[in-house]
């Protein structure tokens, strides 16, 4: 087989971009739509758990990008304390409880323009987060975020061969 013919490994998002992730980055594809179907606009890979030491740094990432986010919308039981706002850069964001799981975060930008970013969980490797957060701001991706995380995550060790 020639060079030529074998065929170049896809990459998902532009190798400067991949080496830039890391956590407690967000990707966004700035686009509305007022449908939430499977359909990601982004996503965000946090360094904790702890909502009121991560939110505020996704807030001002959006503000600079969407304008001011009025709400943001979590899954409690996948927080450490869930305040029910936060103050960011003087500007109230009110916090809603949404049974999303904690792999999604809803956002809120006036009162109509809605965003849903992949969560990537804190403890994820960088290669399988890379790989999440570039599946979840493709334009024509309509795989949920939980689908897109038990994708890229690699299998865990289950059994360890003997040694001879």
């Amino acid at each position: 087989m020639a060079d030529s013919d074998t065929p170049t490994p896809r990459k998902l998002l532009p190798d400067e971009i991949h080496r830039a992730v890391r956590p407690g980055t967000a990707l966004l594809r700035l686009q509305t739509t007022p449908a939430r179907e499977g359909v990601l606009d982004g996503a965000w890979w946090p360094r904790s758990r702890d909502v009121g030491t991560e939110l505020p740094a996704l807030i001002q990432a959006l503000t600079t990008h969407l304008g001011p986010i009025t709400r943001v919308g979590l899954d409690t039981d996948a927080w450490e304390e869930f305040p029910t706002r936060v103050v960011v850069d003087n500007r109230v964001v009110h916090l809603d409880s949404f049974p999303v799981g904690d792999d999604t975060v809803l956002i809120t930008r006036g009162d109509s323009d809605h965003f849903a970013l992949l969560v990537v969980p804190p403890d994820t490797t960088p290669d399988a987060a890379r790989d999440a957060m570039a599946r979840a701001v493709r334009a024509d991706n309509v795989t949920q975020a939980a689908e897109i995380l038990v994708a890229t995550h690699p299998e865990p060790v289950t059994h360890r061969p003997e040694p001879a």
